[in-house]
């Protein structure tokens, strides 16, 4: 789950993290009331959307009147702001955050995240911060570091130095350096985020070191420990599709192609939408129903699927285990007969109870077309959108 820029910035101030101050506005009238109880004598107007690359996009701007900050809530709020994130159809501004100006004069980079290959907590760090962050990621690789914890050992002042010198940190900004990475770790593991990241972390013409910028998300899977944070979604910043899914605790993704696919495991998905590639034609959304799925949730999942204008035909691939055939057959048969289904349907079925369900699919009355493994499935339902269309 992502939050907006301020909201970040809120939570990781409560660990002490160093952040510049800031207040959220809605209006302009609002932005002009937050910027009066800040004081100037420089003021940044940020809009606040769940993407990277705003400043380039014009969503950033530094100005140094009251006035000013109004004008600049006025452009933006309503605005869509497009960025190398969020496609071409960009994402429209409803708030702002209204922050004190700074004194740069050092811009680096710092990321916390779980390593994949180590399963340990490692830290991303970069001299070369700012908004070209993703050039030098690509053309320089080699400025970019990253350090390991131990789990076992923890976090230490040791892993703070060994950061702040990564990052060219000097005298007092070496102890400021350390403190801000063991408050930073500590906001890691006690929110379960999965990825903060701090880019711009500055070094201020005061010598102070500071988090100028807070982008946050958080581990779905632990958001059950923090009503909080929970509290903090935007669901104007995602899909409506995805947040419908959501209600149902499904894991839905829109993606481009012409397929949809319901299936049950991440890496059945995987597999699936790959198989559909393979065949000729693109999936059109990752859709995992889960190991425990009941009827309804099966029908909403189908409902969501339909729910995209682009889908010319549907692949339902499940192996049944915990989340038996039959349960996934009357849930398909449920929402097709609802919706009035009208495009090529694809069910494979294997598992528990699957004569089961092949035989409520069969016996539904409706077009539905059995495959026998996943491969068949593929190759039938590519085949049965190009000969609808």
């Amino acid at each position: 789950m992502n939050i907006h820029e301020y909201q970040a910035k809120a939570v990781l101030a409560k660990y002490g993290v160093p952040v510049p101050r800031g207040h959220a506005a809605f209006t302009p009238e609002e932005a002009v009331a937050k910027a009066n109880e800040l004081g100037g004598p420089v003021w940044v107007v940020k809009a606040q959307i769940h993407a990277g690359g705003r400043g380039k996009a014009g969503g950033v701007k530094v100005v140094k009147s009251v006035e000013d900050v109004e004008k600049e809530a006025k452009r933006l709020l309503g605005s869509t702001l497009v960025t190398h994130q969020t496609g071409p159809d960009g994402k429209e501004v409803n708030r702002l955050y209204i922050e004190e100006g700074s004194s740069i004069d050092r811009e680096l980079y710092l990321s916390i995240l779980v390593d994949r290959a180590t399963s340990r907590v490692s830290f991303i760090v970069s001299t070369e911060g700012g908004m070209d962050i993703e050039e030098v990621a690509k053309k320089t690789p080699e400025k970019i570091l990253s350090f390991d914890v131990d789990p076992a050992s923890g976090i230490s002042g040791f892993h703070g130095r060994k950061v702040a010198y990564a990052l060219g940190l000097q005298g007092d900004q070496v102890k400021q350096g350390v403190a801000l990475i063991d408050k930073l770790y500590k906001a890691f593991v006690s929110e379960d985020m999965s990825m903060p990241e701090i880019n711009p972390l500055v070094v201020t013409g005061e010598g102070n070191v500071v988090c100028l910028d807070a982008k946050v998300n958080f581990d779905s899977n632990a958001l059950y420990r923090h009503k909080d944070i929970v509290e903090l979604r935007d669901l104007t910043e995602e899909d409506p599709a995805e947040v419908e899914a959501s209600k149902y605790d499904l894991n839905y993704i829109k993606l481009d192609g012409q397929i949809g696919c319901m299936v049950n495991g991440a890496g059945l998905a995987m597999a699936t939408m790959d198989i559909i590639k393979l065949y000729g034609s693109e999936p059109a959304n990752f859709l995992d129903v889960g190991g425990g799925a009941t009827k309804e949730k099966v029908t909403a999942a189908f409902k969501i699927i339909l729910s995209d204008p682009n889908v010319e035909g549907i692949l339902v691939n499940i192996f049944g285990g915990i989340m038996r055939c039959d349960i996934i057959a009357e849930g398909v048969v449920a929402a097709a007969k609802e919706v009035s289904l009208g495009v090529p349907l694809v069910v494979r079925l294997e598992g528990t109870n699957v004569e089961l369900g092949k035989k409520i699919t069969a016996e539904s009355g409706l077009p539905i077309i059995s495959a026998d493994n996943l491969a068949d499935a593929a190759e039938k339902i590519v085949k049965a959108v190009k000969e609808a269309a």
